[in-house]
């Protein structure tokens, strides 16, 4: 036997592809058969699946794979806003501009690199970005894969303007699930609110788990560090960790809306739920030379 093909085959994997518009995107797999798929267009994770291949994200059936439109599902990254306000793109524009595979990143520390696949990448500014967004930044994002399956995404951004600046940040974490109706949240009981079906007005939340029977759009506030997903029908929660980013942006657009969104399907919004972690309310503020890390943990589980 072959003995170095089946280290091979014990070892995490990292594998630069270009799908069918010629965008690069980096393939991930762990030695158990897991993988993640990440495009450089928006640095945004495509895919994540279980050693059995089963797909956890969800994209859209209408999803439109070529820039500069942010793909409908998956794990877009909302920067530097969230929402519509001045002269930005709504969300801002990291989700639609191209990063670059960054090479000069440390490696991961050793005790981390075991069983792990990761791609760091970057993204800076453009001329067009500074006129619109006037603030020199890097900021580099780390998806990883480990050997239990679990993806974790790492962000740093770096200040390197010579003035102060603020950004909002929100990682739209589109879940695959059997039907929105059999969903429950739990971690963010008792906490405020702002409700964007109702202009951002401010509420708390009453019930022990929320559940969903119509649009949802809301920003909860100084969340918990853990919120999990609960899906009765397929029998698996998702669980969110979450570092530096106090708010969970919960989202479903329902029926009217989803029948107003061109990139989903009219049903769609039932195989979906957007649950984000995010800074939201306060934004981030760095000093010249400051940099913010921001870490994301999603993990599933089997339930009862």
């Amino acid at each position: 036997m072959d003995h170095s093909a089946a280290d091979d085959n014990n070892k995490a994997k990292v594998e630069v592809t270009k799908d069918k518009n010629g965008i690069q995107q980096v393939v991930l797999r762990n030695p158990r058969g897991a993988s993640a798929r990440v495009s450089l267009h928006g640095g945004q994770v495509l895919s994540w699946k279980t050693d059995k291949g089963e797909e956890l994200l969800f994209t859209s059936s209408k999803a439109i794979f070529k820039p500069p439109t942010a793909v409908r599902g998956g794990i877009p990254i909302y920067f530097p806003q969230f929402g519509n306000r001045g002269s930005l793109e709504q969300h801002g524009f990291a989700r639609n501009r191209m990063w670059i595979i960054d090479e000069n990143h440390p490696p991961l520390h050793p005790n981390d690199s075991n069983n792990k696949a990761y791609i760091d990448l970057l993204l800076k500014p453009s001329e067009e970005d500074l006129k619109i967004w006037p603030h020199s930044f890097e900021f580099r994002l780390r998806v990883g894969l480990d050997l239990d399956g679990h993806l974790s995404i790492i962000s740093r951004v770096r200040n390197i303007n010579c003035k102060t600046f603020s950004f909002a940040i929100a990682y739209r974490t589109y879940f695959a699930i059997s039907d929105i109706s059999e969903v429950r949240v739990e971690g963010l009981e008792t906490l405020d609110y702002l409700d964007n079906l109702c202009q951002r007005e401010r509420f708390t939340e009453q019930g022990d788990a929320l559940t969903f029977e119509s649009e949802i759009d809301r920003v909860y506030l100084s969340s918990s560090d853990v919120i999990a997903v609960f899906d009765h029908e397929k029998k698996r929660t998702f669980l969110v960790r979450k570092e530096g980013l106090p708010d969970v942006v919960v989202w479903n657009p329902w029926e009217k809306k989803a029948k107003a969104i061109v990139d989903l399907g009219d049903e769609e919004y039932k195989q979906m739920l957007c649950v984000d972690g995010a800074a939201i309310e306060k934004p981030i503020t760095l000093k010249p030379g400051e940099e913010w890390t921001g870490r994301l943990y999603l993990s599933v589980v089997a339930s009862i």
